[in-house]
């Protein structure tokens, strides 16, 4: 069972997505937050496997919530209406595993929390156009993004595969070789990247155009 929690400062959202959300087989909806503060406090009481995460909220925002949820073995979804393209960066940087829009199918939005719940990175299509559109990660945007670093043909594909959300059972399966080696192959790609994980792999395929 897949435990969520929903952080919104709109009660009407959070309760059209609980009504939702529960009536999967395999997702229950442990908690609801108003605010990033509430959400931070109720990551850390009911420890929920994905956290459907608002950006614009009061007392603590977004953003602000995922600096301080850093560590957690909580997946977070953001989920926002609000469509500036300069939210996507920062949000996927601070540690989101996926960036969607309210305007997001129900069906596809359920989904996506399994897909995140899974270990995969997704981005809506927009936002994955504005991390792609965007400067680097550090700096003021206007300096040329680095240069990519230099993988074998192999590890590009997997790179490519982590970018489109595949888990390593699925890329083992497009690549017809062993799981083992799927997950040589992406210790290889994080190691020469210089990331921590999927999340940071998959927004260096997105900008590097290797998605």
């Amino acid at each position: 069972m897949i435990r969520v929690l929903i952080a919104d400062d709109h009660p009407i959202v959070r309760q059209g997505l609980r009504t939702f959300l529960d009536l999967q087989d395999d997702i229950t909806v442990v908690g609801e937050a108003a605010d990033g503060a509430q959400a931070v406090e109720l990551v850390g009481e009911l420890a929920p496997d994905v956290l459907l995460l608002d950006l614009k909220m009061p007392v603590l925002d977004g953003l602000g919530a995922l600096g301080r949820l850093t560590g957690t073995p909580t997946r977070v979804v953001v989920l926002t209406s609000v469509s500036d393209p300069s939210d996507v960066g920062p949000a996927m940087r601070a540690g989101a595993a996926g960036f969607l829009y309210k305007d997001v199918d129900p069906p596809a939005l359920v989904q996506a929390v399994r897909a995140v719940h899974g270990g995969q990175v997704l981005l809506a299509p927009e936002a994955a156009e504005a991390m792609m559109t965007s400067g680097p990660a550090s700096g003021n945007g206007s300096s040329p993004a680095p240069a990519p670093v230099p993988l074998t043909e192999r590890e590009r594909e997997v790179l490519a595969l982590i970018a489109a959300g595949r888990s390593n059972r699925e890329i083992a399966r497009s690549l017809a070789v062993a799981e083992k080696t799927v997950k040589t192959h992406v210790s290889n790609v994080l190691m020469k990247l210089g990331v921590q994980d999927r999340t940071q792999a998959a927004l260096y395929a997105v900008k590097h155009g290797l998605g």
